[in-house]
């Protein structure tokens, strides 16, 4: 039965990204005015989760400033609902045009060094684009490690789509051997860094938009264990539509930094990115829902 109502749920989608692929992206966004209105003024779509976040982060902004930067989020939130369907059928030049690498040729000279790359990335602007535009700009092979989706046929679809590109999915519980498995091969691995882990055993605590924050431990493992380039790429948004993403090199030797040291450059270059422009962040995510726990004698 399970199984019966994925399927027809996919169904569903498969007719949804089919509407999408046939109108144009002024219509699109017409529609996503109208989902807008939906999400903020109807549905109040996670307001609570939104509003306490933008509190938090910013108790120095006014409640008028934190609401207008609510509004500008979910005005953000709709289009990349409507952006992300219409994903799923854009041609290689489209995707390209609207999602563009501005790296200066970094990525092809790292190639050419032999040297493998792990792109942090943060649930900025519109980062779902990033796993078909990476592949199809870069030399090198691209990974995109991922959390897979509880439907198995939408999954299968967006992994199929997403190689077409140039990318390969590799779901975040096969990272280990991901990794090893391509430890010889320069490889760009592209990983949404910034959500909260499953657990905080191995987690780094950093003071991210003010309050003690638990992020992921792998960047860090994965950069020291197999001696990888560590680029945090900024998606900037140009307008309606269009993105470019601009890469800022962490360290070319995680080695020779402390520990933990990469996770908090990441996070720091991701909180300035987040402050400089606020709304294009996913507010509502709840990231700090991890606690750390503290000692007791």
């Amino acid at each position: 039965m399970k199984k019966i109502l994925q399927y027809i749920v996919y169904l569903l989608f498969l007719a949804f990204a089919g509407f999408f692929a046939i109108i144009p992206f002024r219509i699109m966004y017409i529609l996503s005015d109208g989902i807008y209105g939906l999400l903020f003024y109807v549905v109040g779509y996670r307001k609570k989760v939104v509003y306490q976040n933008l509190k938090n982060s910013f108790p120095e902004k006014s409640e008028e400033e934190r609401k207008a930067i609510a509004k500008k989020f979910y005005k953000h939130l709709a289009d990349l609902f409507v952006e992300s369907l219409k994903g799923f059928t854009m041609s290689s030049k489209s995707v390209i045009k609207r999602h563009k690498l501005m790296d200066d040729g970094i990525g092809d000279e790292y190639h050419h060094q032999g040297k493998s790359v792990m792109v942090v990335v943060g649930h900025y602007n519109n980062w779902e684009w990033g796993s078909m535009s990476g592949g199809l700009q870069l030399e090198s092979p691209v990974m995109v490690l991922y959390k897979p989706l509880s439907n198995k046929f939408i999954d299968r679809f967006l992994e199929k789509r997403r190689r077409g590109f140039g990318s390969e999915l590799v779901a975040i519980r096969q990272t280990a051997r991901a990794f090893e498995n391509r430890k010889d091969t320069p490889y760009f691995y592209i990983l949404a860094a910034d959500q909260s882990p499953g657990k905080t055993k191995r987690s780094y605590w950093i003071d991210f938009l003010n309050q003690d924050t638990a992020c992921l431990h792998g960047p860090e493992t994965y950069a020291r264990r197999y001696n990888l380039v560590v680029v945090y790429l900024e998606i900037q948004k140009i307008k309606r539509g269009f993105y470019q993403m601009v890469p800022q090199v962490i360290t070319e030797n995680p080695s020779e930094l402390e520990d933990g040291e990469i996770v908090r450059r990441y996070m720091k270059s991701l909180e300035t990115t987040i402050k400089n422009k606020p709304e294009f962040w996913l507010w509502s995510h709840r990231r700090w829902k991890k606690k750390r726990k503290t000692q007791t004698s």
